[in-house]
């Protein structure tokens, strides 16, 4: 932990309209939601095109407070748990480097990211912003630390966090994440994510809720679930370094039926996974907490990318990402 810095800072009043700036970027989960909380593995991966960008800019003492705004006015305002826990993170920040001056700033968040969409936007607004108050005010904080701090805002924004937003909002590799750390992987085979948007936003906490009462009305359902999208998640780790990619779609087909049973996914992400799979996706499945949100699907071939993308607009859609993985990510770079 940094430890707070005792000697007087003469600096305050020369960070009057002073930047700091941090960065951060979307995910997506393809297995694992729901039972990482749990203790069971989720597998994510980074979404680099959706990127977050946090501009903290010093105000003139003796200005007090830290206030937060969105910098894009077609996005969806941050809602009142999301800002709450922001401000609490500035708070926690404050006090784990020792910054004594007043902490006077304004904070501005261009997001693209889309809010309530299970793509860790909260997370990542929340790790741009923690970037951004260290690049302000010289303060060098290790991994451990950011991580802290992003959690000091998911659980306000959520409640019952994992983790896996706010480690896989930081990382340029598909992580492996397990009761609070991760291993990063690396993709073995050729292939094509195709993330779709329902148009219909989720929300985190109520899909957690959700699942806590169901499992709390049918004693031992818990342990099967959570067991089963272990074996699924670990498999499909396997799957995915040693390039196995039919193998690896079908764990994430699995896993939707799995998570369709608790009751977090709808009508609308139902009919998007199946357009997937009917457009020939090797698997597909909803990603995030559920309730709305988006679908993941895995499509081996550009061509095949785009048959499933124009499929799943054809059932509804509001819009779709294709993340390249292996070669194909290559040739994008």
């Amino acid at each position: 932990m940094a430890r707070p810095d005792t000697r007087p800072d003469t600096r305050a009043l020369d960070r009057a309209g002073r930047t700091g700036v941090g960065r951060a970027h979307g995910k997506a989960i393809l297995l694992g939601e729901h039972a990482v909380v749990y203790g069971a593995p989720a597998l994510a991966v980074p979404l680099p095109r959706l990127t977050v960008t946090a501009r903290a800019t010093r105000l003139p003492s003796p200005a007090d407070g830290v206030s937060f705004a969105m910098a894009r006015p077609a996005s969806a305002p941050v809602r009142l748990r999301a800002a709450d826990g922001l401000r609490r993170l500035a708070a926690e920040f404050a006090a784990m480097t020792g910054v004594r001056e007043r902490m006077g700033a304004e904070v501005l968040i261009d997001c693209a990211v889309p809010h309530g969409r299970g793509l860790g936007s909260s997370a990542a607004c929340a790790r741009a912003a923690v970037l951004a108050f260290a690049d302000l005010f010289d303060r060098r904080l290790d991994a451990g630390e950011v991580f802290d701090l992003v959690q000091t805002s998911e659980r306000m924004a959520h409640g019952r966090a994992s983790g896996i937003d706010a480690l896989a909002t930081g990382s340029s590799v598909p992580l492996l994440f397990r009761s609070g750390t991760a291993r990063e992987l690396r993709i073995g085979f050729d292939g094509l994510f195709v993330i779709a948007d329902s148009g219909t936003s989720g929300s985190t906490r109520d899909a957690v809720e959700l699942v806590r009462r169901r499992f709390e009305r049918a004693p031992g359902t818990r342990a099967s679930f959570v067991d089963r999208v272990a074996d699924l998640t670990d498999a499909a780790a396997r799957d995915l370094t040693d390039g196995r990619a039919a193998d690896f779609g079908a764990r994430l087909t699995d896993n939707h039926a799995l998570l369709r049973d608790v009751g977090v996914s709808t009508d609308r992400i139902d009919a998007l996974v199946d357009a997937a799979l009917a457009a020939g996706a090797l698997g597909a499945k909803i990603s995030g907490g559920g309730l709305g949100g988006c679908a993941v699907a895995l499509a081996a071939d550009p061509d095949r990318a785009h048959a499933v993308e124009r499929d799943l607009h054809d059932a509804g859609a509001a819009r779709t990402w294709i993340v390249p993985a292996g070669r194909y990510a290559a040739h994008a770079e």
